[in-house]
């Protein structure tokens, strides 16, 4: 996540914020992950701090590489089509 250009938050704990910054690029994002099968939360303000909105993943255990390659995948592809990554 962090060579393809996301800011990820937390990296010592299995919950990972990735750091988005607009909540409505957050929540846009969350919800075309959604629809690749990738169930993530998007949280801006008041839950955290005003333009600091994030999306928040949990790793566990129990992810196979696979599923993490594939969330990983997702997230590019998704932030690409919303012009957060370029």
């Amino acid at each position: 996540m962090n060579a393809a250009g996301f800011n990820i938050m937390g990296k010592e704990h299995p919950i990972s914020p990735v750091f988005i910054g607009e909540a409505r690029l957050a929540a846009d994002l969350a919800n075309k992950l959604l629809d690749c099968g990738i169930f993530v939360i998007a949280f801006s303000y008041p839950v955290v701090p005003e333009g600091k909105a994030r999306i928040r993943v949990q790793i566990s255990a129990a992810h196979s590489d696979a599923q993490i390659d594939q969330t990983v995948d997702a997230f590019v592809r998704c932030a690409k089509e919303l012009n957060i990554l370029d």
